[in-house]
Formats: C-alpha cells, structure tokens, sequence
C-alpha cells in the first residue's frame, strides 16, 4: 500500500545532553482514536472520488503502526513539517506522529520554498515530510529542538513580516471537533468531501479530527476543475461538502444540471461567503450554503445553523456549542473575545499574549453583535485574508521593495467576491517596467502571494498627520484610483 522513504540521519552533536520534557497524559487525540477504532474497526473509513474503499478503520491503524518506524531515533518533542496535500495517508501519518511525541507542523502545498524555509526554521523544525505519489519522504533538517509542551504548530501570520506558529494541546483539538461536529449536527453515518487543505486550520479540524475522534469517514480529494468536482461528489456519495466560496461560485457557473442527491450539508468558511454567489448556488443545487467562521487561533467561532435560504452580507451565525463569544461594544461595533476548551495556548515565537492566552483570543475581526447572531464589518488589523490564508503585506513589501528603482511601497487588500480579499501593491519609484516587476513578484513570492495589481502613483497618498493607511488606500484604490496617480496595472 505504502512507499517510504529513510534518508539518512543527520542528528547533530547538539543533542547531546538535551533534555526531553516530561511526556504529557496520553494524548487525547489517541484515546478517541481508539475509542473510534473500537468501534468501526471493520468500516470504510477513505473512501475515494469512485466510491471505492480506499482504507478502513483497521487498515489506518496499521498504516500507522507501519509509520511509527519512520521516526525510530527521533527525539521527542521534535517539530516536523508535514506538507504531503490531500493524501490518504495524513490520519495515518498524524497518529504514528502523536504516538512518538512529535510535534506535527501541518504545511500547505501550495507554500513555495522561501516561504516553506522561513516557516521551518521559525518553528524550530528537526524534520520536512512530504509525498511523491503515495510515497512518503523524511528530511532531517537539524537544527535547534522544540522543547515547548505542546502536541501541534498550526501555522499562521503574524504582524511582523515572519511568520509565527500557534501552540495546541491536543485535548484543544479534540475540542474543536467536538464544537462542530456537535453545532453541524455531522456524524459517522456522513461522508465528508475533504477537497478544502487538510493542512489549514478549516481542513484539520473539519476532516481530519472528525475521522480521529468521532468515526466520520472521507472522501480525499486534490481535485480543483468545477465539472470532475461536481462529478466526485455525485460518485463518490459524499453527504458534507466543508468549502469555501470559490468552490461554490465556480460550481453555480457550471452549464451541467447539478445532481447531488446525496449531499446535505453545505458549509463555507476560509473567507467571507458573497451574496450573490450563495443565492445563485442555492438557486442551482437546492442547497442552503451554511456560513462558518473561525480562526487558526481558537478554532470554531460562529455558524448560521439557519436552513433559510436568505443570506446577508457579512453575517456568520451565532457563537458555536462550547464556544463563549463575549463582545466589547454589546450594542454596537468591535471586536469580540473568545473563550473555551478549543483556543490555542499562545504564539510560537513568544508574544502577542495580549490578544491570545489564557483560554481567551481576541481576533483582528470587527464585529456588529446583534440579537440575531454576528455581522463581520472588517478587520482591525492589515493582515489580508485571501481564501483563508493570511498573507502579511509587510513581507510582500519587503520583497518588492528589492526591485530596482521602487522608493516605496505599500501593500493593501480588496475585495474579491469568490477569495474575500486580493492583494493590490501601490508603487511609487522611478522608470519602473509593470512586465518586469511582475516578473520579479512571481520568482520572489508565492504564487498566491503576487499582488493582482500595481498601482503606480508619483507619491504614496498620506493622511492628515503625514500617516499611510492601507484601509484609506484600499478605499480610493476601489472607488477612484486616477484621482491621485496613474491607473492601475494588472499584471
């Protein structure tokens, strides 16, 4: 069934003397595994886009046991990197982990290497995993141990141009998967579509705990093209599609009947949910589009549990099962606190304890609080949210800011009605080719990170107190961009 691959070790000398934190209880992510294997050993737990079995319970559990070799050696509380996408093997691969006190560092597929190598080495991490096929490759980093006592990094943006890490205890995980599974009312006789990242905080804790913890079988899928899409969720019998709006927008543009008998739960999260794309995807499927909001810090946050087929801009349902949403303005606008058994321990590097710690986490996001649920009404900080990954403008800036003749620059979000947000770099400098800094932002970025467009002006517009705000940029971005300077350049 498995290709593994066994580099070889490259342990440094600096292990020497290290001491190992005291193991912590039994990691509760393996008592509900066992609790599930007891019960479901036999049944199909993946299942592919065909409708055939790709693994059941039992077979998991020995794939992991097989897995647990690959970290023979390893010191504990080690941080590896796991960026293997969509596969079959990541239940496997994430028991085998916790079962030898690793510390699992979920990576997306799309992070390039740059941006791969910043965030391996701020997390501290000893080991990179990744796949060819259904092959899995073990490389040894070296470098300084992560000591901290925690079960996982999920990866997130700070507000410097670094990334950072939030630290989980695994009973936080397994709480999480309790809060939505609970509020969305999914259970093992569903089949959950797991198209989203299982490597992004949505994808781990809809799919991948539910699988652990609570027996809800998967379907696990790399597929990106609207029509194979549509067709995997007609064949393979999937029952919850978790989402996010370019999905939903690009299935409702579809010229093919939708039939999707089987499918009853909709869900989007990772970015706000349009619209105009929800009613023209309910009007095609039949289908309500259940909003969900949360974040990489505490998990779940709100849901609209509401089968009315009637969508408002912004609204993101009521606080989930298990989670304490307390608002700052109860009859007005700002920002919300939450509380609960799922919200991370803190940040990795150190700091920011002020907005997380504690069991409390207080999002960047604005929040009209009404009677009949939350409103999202914009973010407090500059991070840009784009399809549910986090981009830090300041290190796009830092970036194109290398390019020859750019005095300065300033990178902003806009709205995008399928993303949520789109980057837009406005540029001051001096005989500048748009082709060639475009080229340069694709070799020195991410692909998601390149901004959509350039806007070149002959002097970054400030306010009053001789201050830039991206949100007033944004703003004369979107409703005038001529009015100060050149017309925009899209790429």
């Amino acid at each position: 069934m498995l290709g593994h691959s066994f580099p070889a070790r490259n342990v440094p000398n600096r292990l020497a003397g290290f001491t190992v934190t005291d193991p912590s209880p039994r990691n509760p992510i393996l008592a509900a595994w066992d609790r599930t294997f007891d019960r479901r050993a036999s049944d199909p737990a993946l299942i592919s886009t065909a409708g055939e079995v790709l693994r059941t319970f039992s077979d998991i559990d020995t794939e992991s046991r097989e897995l647990e070799r690959l970290f023979d050696g390893d010191p504990p509380r080690s941080a590896i990197g796991v960026q293997i996408g969509n596969s079959p093997s990541w239940p496997a691969l994430l028991l085998a982990l916790f079962r030898r006190e690793l510390v699992p560092i979920p990576v997306g597929r799309h992070v390039e290497s740059a941006e791969l190598e910043a965030a391996l080495t701020t997390c501290h991490a000893y080991a990179l995993i990744t796949a060819t096929g259904s092959r899995l490759h073990i490389d040894r980093r070296g470098g300084a141990l992560f000591a901290h006592a925690c079960d996982l990094l999920k990866l997130t943006s700070g507000t410097g141009a670094q990334p950072r890490a939030v630290r989980f205890q695994a009973r936080q995980l397994v709480a999480d998967c309790g809060n939505i599974c609970e509020t969305m009312g999914i259970t093992p006789g569903d089949l959950n579509f797991g198209v989203i990242p299982m490597s992004h905080s949505y994808g781990f804790s809809n799919l991948l705990t539910p699988l652990l913890c609570r027996g809800v079988p998967l379907v696990p899928s790399e597929e990106r093209m609207p029509r194979a899409l549509l067709s995997d969720l007609e064949t393979s019998g999937a029952t919850v599609l978790p989402g996010m709006p370019v999905f939903y927008d690009k299935l409702a543009a579809l010229d093919c009947p939708m039939r999707l008998p089987k499918l009853r739960l909709c869900i989007s999260a990772g970015a706000p949910l349009g619209t105009q794309i929800a009613e023209t995807f309910t009007e095609r499927s039949g289908l309500k589009i259940h909003t969900f909001y949360g974040s990489s810090e505490c998990g779940g946050i709100g849901y609209d549990s509401s089968d009315d087929p009637i969508y408002e801009k912004g609204y993101v349902g009521t606080p989930m099962r298990g989670v304490e949403v307390t608002p700052e303005a109860p009859d007005g606008l700002g920002h919300i606190i939450i509380g609960g058994a799922a919200v991370g321990d803190g940040y990795f590097p150190l700091g920011e304890a002020e907005s997380l710690g504690n069991g409390r986490f207080i999002p960047g996001d604005l929040v009209r609080w009404t009677s009949c649920g939350m409103y999202i009404a914009g973010r407090a900080s500059d991070i840009i949210n784009i399809a549910g990954r986090k981009l830090n403008p300041g290190e796009v800036e830092g970036r194109i800011a290398e390019f020859p003749g750019i005095r300065q620059v300033v990178v902003f979000g806009v709205p995008s009605p399928s993303r949520g947000e789109e980057p837009v770099a406005c540029v001051a400098g001096d005989g500048i080719d748009p082709a060639a800094l475009h080229r340069f932002c694709r070799q020195q970025l991410s692909q998601w990170q390149v901004p959509r467009d350039f806007w070149f002006v002959r002097e970054i517009p400030t306010n009053e107190r001789g201050k830039i705000s991206r949100r007033a940029l944004a703003a004369q971005f979107s409703g005038s961009a001529s009015s100060i300077g050149e017309e925009p350049s899209s790429p």
